[in-house]
């Protein structure tokens, strides 16, 4: 995430960026749904692939080239941003098959406990000290993740997948000594032979859809670049312009438009223990959210 606005004071253009960047991120599933009779590997592919040129050129306009050379010369951040990498590889991936596979309603569960996640791992990692109106909004979404346990009989692994995922990413990218534009440059740019050399072995073996299936599959696989790249780096910038507290409030934006598309426009089933623990996880998000505006007002003040 990136840095708050140094006045600690929310903008009208950095409200604009991340509500367009939420919007988007919320009708993704739409996308997805489009390119869900691709393999989830082959979609992740393209979207290194041809997130490699727009975040390129968006490097280029801000003139951050250079930071990049440098990461490029120290090993260290190389080995951070291959973990970073890694992590938003599998994050995707989870994500893709979520949607493709018609468990939409998980991927909208696991971005809805992420915020109450990172509140723990900074508790677990990083020491720090959780009041009681976090503890119980973190008791509240675990005991909502095992309503959803002993109805199914199973972990919700998809939506634990996606939180966890994103969880270490978002802790270990806070700590890339890197701007959030030249550290997605950087991940795709490390993932890119690997991407190159999947999409390649694909097209030997017959197995593709870039150039071998319909035009609708190339350019939807084009079109992956603009859906990866563009709302992570409209986040990015509007991010630094805003109040913590003001993200944190914008970001159940794009799980709540999944979970309204999951039902309403996929048509996934929505039973009994599902109407019993997202209303947990939502009155966990609300005694979360409330404390942490009651935090900020009295620093504020």
């Amino acid at each position: 995430m990136s840095t708050p606005s140094p006045k600690n004071e929310d903008s009208l253009r950095g409200f604009g960026f991340a509500l367009t960047a939420y919007l988007l991120w919320g009708f993704l599933p739409i996308f997805m749904k489009a390119v869900a009779h691709i393999s989830p590997a082959e979609v992740i592919a393209h979207r290194v692939i041809w997130s490699i040129p727009i975040a390129g050129a968006v490097l280029i306009w801000l003139g951050r080239t250079q930071d990049v050379l440098r990461a490029l010369r120290n090993p260290r951040m190389l080995g951070m941003a291959s973990m970073t990498a890694a992590l938003i590889t599998v994050n995707w991936g989870i994500y893709v098959w979520s949607i493709g596979a018609g468990h939409a309603l998980d991927a909208a569960l696991g971005y809805y406990i992420n915020p109450l996640f990172s509140v723990f791992l900074g508790a677990v990692l990083l020491g720090e000290r959780l009041s009681l109106a976090q503890k119980c909004a973190i008791a509240l979404a675990a005991a909502g993740v095992l309503v959803l346990t002993i109805e199914a009989g199973k972990l919700p692994w998809a939506a634990l997948g996606l939180t966890i995922t994103w969880g270490f990413y978002a802790y270990l990218k806070k700590s890339l000594p890197i701007g959030p534009n030249q550290g997605f440059f950087l991940e795709v740019l490390i993932l890119l032979p690997f991407a190159i050399g999947y999409v390649i072995w694909l097209t030997l073996h017959g197995t593709g859809h870039f150039f071998a299936g319909s035009s609708r599959d190339t350019v939807l696989l084009l079109a992956c670049g603009l859906v990866t790249a563009v709302p992570l780096m409209i986040y990015a910038n509007g991010a630094k312009l805003l109040r913590l507290s003001t993200i944190g409030i914008l970001q159940y934006i794009a799980p709540t438009m999944i979970f309204l598309t999951a039902v309403f426009v996929f048509g996934e089933p929505f039973g009994t223990g599902r109407m019993i623990a997202f209303p947990m996880i939502w009155l966990a998000l609300l005694i979360y959210t409330h404390s942490m505006l009651r935090q900020a007002r009295a620093k504020a003040g």
